[in-house]
């Protein structure tokens, strides 16, 4: 007995040098993370709609009738009446997931989707973690889980979409600019060569190149790059788009031509316009107008608009030194322009919500600056600070408090999702049939990118090693 409870105390003081060795921040943290994943879990099933890797399946049957020997675009999926329309290279991707179940090849997708995004999210979040000194691996832990419960994530992993995926390739260029602005200064002379190449970001619109020639619309971020005179980036974009697009030929001829020839301009394989899930200005217009169809005059006309608009904001935001917000810009000008922008192509909000907290967070820190400009002491009562001036109480505490909020609501916005209780298409249903207040929130989404583009803030400098030149700094040199 007693060599026994020798025992047991000998492990009691082993526990108790462990969990005295554990930083209590740490577990503080842990618990955090773990709360936030739960919270998540509960918003998903909540808000969320029930998910079975329907796109996928529709992919993964696209795939085997190619393997086999069947023409790509002559396949529709059983029971519906959609096929596949993603441009032949995007085939030659996914055509290794013929050889899995179609179970599995949705979870290699949910998986491989959420690295992106927690590698994307990284990226975002390490200048506002630098600037804030929090750990980042905390704060990308709650950020991913709160991503993934928005409404465009949890679509994407659950009906096994690829937009997650082409989100990494596009910010991953943006990853590169930075890289390339900052060259030298992430390796040493002695570094390998695949390691200098890697952090000198001369490969910079790769990914655009790539996204590109999986789905069209990533294209526009090539306009934005010959409108701000990143001539080297487009050129490498337009290169990769153009070579991956012309070698599908030689590869797949076939399906190369009946895919630009036909398939490209058959808008019904992807559904009508005034569906719910459409949340662009397409879809927005013909759901107005209570009609299956886009009014394409004054969809035309509004699409140049908000074209002019998203990338003319794009172009200054980068000329004020946020290259971020100029990439989410543009990313979201897209989802409006385009006939059809499916909530889960949503994905650019995510940026939106970390500018708009980042701009909150950064008025908020430049308040404290502005103290010795304040009205005199005796306004407010109290000691007087220097030269007589003490600041409003409630000045650092408001400022920036409308970014925030504004943050706070398109998360909550994208998180609820309030199409879905007001979902309705026609011929069978009116646009209309739950009054005005319905039609709103069966629009909301829409209406919310639309403001996004017109408003979005852009944070001065919050970038400014993207413009050494404009600055007068002389190029960087590698460290030794």
């Amino acid at each position: 007995m007693p060599a026994t409870v020798g025992r047991r105390t000998d492990r009691l003081a082993s526990i108790r040098r462990a969990v005295r060795g554990v930083d209590r921040r740490t577990a503080v943290r842990l618990g955090i993370v773990a709360a936030t994943i739960y919270a998540a879990w509960i918003a998903i099933g909540s808000f969320g709609r029930p998910y079975n890797f329907f796109d996928m399946k529709i992919y993964h049957g696209a795939m085997v009738w190619w393997v086999n020997g069947s023409e790509l675009y002559d396949f529709i999926a059983p029971d519906t009446t959609l096929g596949f329309t993603y441009p032949p290279f995007g085939a030659l991707v996914m055509a290794p997931m013929a050889h899995l179940p179609v179970a599995v090849a949705g979870w290699v997708n949910a998986l491989g989707s959420t690295a992106a995004l927690a590698v994307v999210l990284t990226a975002l979040l390490r200048p506002v973690v630098d600037r804030l000194g929090q750990p980042l691996w905390f704060v990308v832990a709650v950020a991913v889980p709160l991503a993934a419960a928005l409404e465009p994530v949890r679509e994407t992993l659950g009906y096994g979409q690829v937009n997650l995926l082409l989100f990494g390739l596009v910010m991953a260029d943006l990853i590169g600019l930075r890289w390339r602005s900052r060259r030298g200064t992430r390796y040493r002379r002695d570094d390998g060569p695949l390691r200098r190449f890697v952090f000198s970001g001369v490969w910079a619109g790769v990914g655009i190149g790539l996204a590109t020639s999986i789905k069209l619309t990533p294209a526009l971020f090539i306009v934005y790059l010959l409108i701000t005179r990143q001539w080297r980036a487009a050129a490498t974009a337009i290169g990769t788009a153009a070579g991956v697009t012309l070698g599908m030929f030689s590869v797949a001829g076939t399906e190369s031509r009946a895919y630009f020839i036909r398939v490209l301009w058959q808008t019904e394989r992807v559904g009508a316009a005034d569906m719910t899930p459409n949340q662009s200005l397409a879809g927005l217009l013909a759901r107005l107008y209570d009609s299956i169809e886009t009014p394409g005059l004054l969809w035309l006309s509004f699409a140049v608009l908000v074209l002019a608009l998203g990338l003319s904001r794009a172009s200054t935001a980068r000329a004020e030194g946020d290259e971020l917000t100029a990439f989410t810009l543009v990313g979201l000008t897209t989802n409006v322009i385009s006939p059809i922008s499916w909530t889960h192509h949503l994905v650019w909000v995510i940026p939106a919500i970390v500018v708009l907290a980042d701009a909150a967070v950064r008025r908020r820190e430049a308040s404290r600056g502005l103290t010795q400009r304040s009205a005199p002491a005796s306004s407010y009562g109290g000691p007087p600070g220097v030269n007589g001036l003490r600041p409003p109480i409630w000045y650092p505490t408001m400022t920036g408090f409308r970014h925030g909020a504004a943050a706070v609501l398109l998360y909550l916005v994208f998180l609820v999702s309030p199409i879905w209780p007001y979902e309705h298409q026609l011929p069978e249903v009116s646009h209309y049939a739950d009054g005005l207040f319905g039609a709103l929130m069966e629009n909301s989404l829409a209406l919310a990118l639309i403001v996004l583009v017109a408003a979005l803030p852009w944070r001065p400098g919050a970038e400014p090693a993207f413009y050494a030149d404009r600055l007068g700094r002389p190029d960087l040199v590698a460290r030794r």
